[in-house]
């Protein structure tokens, strides 16, 4: 993966990145003391760091930043996708500057280690950028100890059993515990996030929390409806009881094969009273798994703010976020569900529809938080069928 390195570390080198295969690449370590292990991924991103630490989706992995500049815009109590952090670390170019960011209220190495998570500066991101495209993501090991001493036969041990993601489960780890309504709206430079913005006589969605970023929320609320969230493990009668107008399946971490085994029986009764539905990332895989199609974990995965995506519809080009490391195989789609988006950096696919059956996905982010919004169209497009059937 890497150029292996002594196991003594270098002078002043603070952190460590510790490969499966035996790589070390020592930097200066930030945020919060300790270690974490998980599969280390990059995101092309150069804006959006707090909303990506807080992507449930990135729950087990530790991100490489192939911007520089990372943190020098500080932390806030807004820019914010779940309560709490989910990547296990992040490791970047640059040391971390002060604040220069009139909505700053933080410094980000503080919120890091008031959030326990663990940073890696100095590194040659654009070598380990490189690496993992050719090689793949690795299981790794990120450290931090202040006082320059590490343990790196234990850490390397550690990095070695850890499992990875295939056959791992996390949707569970990351949803909620138990139903909630959302009402919040989209955020605007004048007044912040829109509250209490939800429409009482909108059609009623319950999202399926597998993992979902709050930017999610906003838009269906933005685009008329009324929210409510309810578990990664809620059974088809608990999605029921709360008489949906329409059920919306979310992102969320892991392998979906594993979050299938409960998620794709509920899928598959919501599809067979025809109820309407629309998934996004983990959300797009399970709708694929509900009707017979295969999943396989990608060499590298997608995760960034500039995803060129084709829509088969009329050929236009969106920009998108994405952040997965699985994929529908398109190969495997039954004769009633369709390709509607494609990915113009590997072909992979990026969004199906069910020719009989008011069901339709997409494998990347529209919702965007950080990123473009030439997608938020698909939010208005399933509540205003849902306003129209109503």
């Amino acid at each position: 993966m890497a150029e292996n390195t002594p196991a003594r570390p270098p002078q002043g080198a603070t952190g460590v990145l510790v490969l499966a295969d035996g790589s070390m690449i020592w930097g200066r370590g930030f945020g919060a003391a300790g270690d974490a292990v998980g599969e280390v991924c990059f995101n092309t991103a150069m804006t959006g760091y707090q909303e990506v630490m807080t992507d449930p989706s990135y729950a087990g992995q530790i991100i490489t930043f192939t911007f520089p500049h990372i943190g020098n815009v500080g932390a806030n109590p807004e820019d914010i996708e779940a309560q709490n952090p989910h990547a296990l670390g992040l490791i970047v170019r640059e040391d971390v500057t002060d604040p220069s960011n009139y909505r700053s209220t933080q410094h980000f190495d503080t919120w890091l280690k008031h959030n326990g998570r663990i940073g890696l500066s100095g590194v040659d991101t654009r070598a380990l950028t490189r690496a993992i495209r050719i090689q793949g993501a690795p299981n790794g090991v990120i450290a931090h100890a202040p006082d320059g001493v590490f343990d790196v036969e234990a850490l390397l041990a550690k990095a070695r059993a850890w499992p990875g993601l295939e056959g791992m489960d996390l949707a569970k780890d990351v949803s909620a515990l138990q139903s909630y309504t959302w009402d919040d709206g989209l955020w605007t430079l004048a007044d912040g996030y829109a509250t209490h913005a939800a429409n009482p006589d909108g059609p009623h969605v319950v999202a399926i929390d597998y993992g979902l970023k709050r930017n999610i929320l906003r838009n269906l609320v933005a685009a008329g409806a009324r929210v409510t969230v309810v578990p990664a493990t809620a059974t088809f009668d608990d999605v029921m009881r709360h008489q949906p107008d329409g059920v919306f399946l979310s992102n969320g971490p892991g392998d979906p094969a594993a979050t299938g085994e409960y998620a794709v029986p509920v899928i598959r009764q919501l599809l067979e009273i025809s109820k309407p539905i629309f998934g996004i990332c983990l959300g797009h895989q399970l709708l694929g798994l509900a009707v017979g199609a295969r999943t396989s974990k990608m060499h590298q995965g997608h995760r960034g703010a500039n995803h060129p995506v084709k829509r088969s519809s009329d050929g236009r080009v969106e920009i998108t976020s994405m952040n997965h490391g699985f994929a529908v195989d398109a190969a495997s789609l039954p004769a009633n569900a369709e390709p509607t988006h494609v990915s113009l950096f590997d072909g992979s696919l990026a969004g199906l529809r069910l020719t009989d059956k008011p069901a339709f996905s997409v494998q990347y982010h529209p919702e965007a938080s950080p990123g473009p919004q030439d997608s938020h169209y698909l939010f208005e497009q399933f509540v205003s069928a849902l306003i129209r059937e109503s």
